[in-house]
């Protein structure tokens, strides 16, 4: 077995990986479609942009319509039914537990404001932050009508 480089697929992997991929109507070589997909899996892991990956992988154009035309083709999405099935055969995953990363949901800016009463004006709640915060504007030529004015 040889050594995989970091971001790419163990022998092992690939041999478990390769007989779910669909087959290349052109008769591709099977160590083309290994470096494609590792192509695929080194941008995943370390997050760059198409045109950030390594020659070795072969030209960024050629990787990224792999991997879109297997998005559309819903590829992906049957792989990953093909080894979870795998998995639950060898009673290697818990269909109990869930896990959600919470560093990947975002709100919405606005979604932290509080609800305005009813008539349209703000809650306590939100008068009393406004009351503690000051504007992060220079003052202007009419600082002496602002309350908040500093100067």
């Amino acid at each position: 077995m040889s050594t995989p480089r970091r971001h790419e697929l163990s022998d092992e992997k690939w041999s478990r990986l390769e007989p779910l991929l669909p087959k290349g109507r052109r008769g591709r070589a099977a160590q083309n479609l290994r470096r494609t997909v590792n192509g695929i899996v080194w941008l995943d892991k370390t997050g760059a942009p198409w045109r950030d990956l390594p020659e070795r992988y072969g030209p960024w154009r050629t990787v990224a319509s792999q991997f879109y035309r297997w998005v559309r083709a819903g590829v992906w999405e049957q792989i990953l039914a093909a080894l979870q099935a795998q998995a639950d055969q060898r009673g290697e995953l818990d269909w109990q537990m869930h896990y959600v990363d919470g560093s990947v949901i975002r709100a919405h800016q606005h979604a932290a404001g509080a609800r305005r009463a009813k008539g349209g004006q703000h809650s306590k709640r939100s008068d009393a932050a406004e009351a503690a915060s000051r504007p992060s504007s220079i003052c202007g030529p009419k600082a002496a009508a602002n309350p908040w004015c500093c100067c």
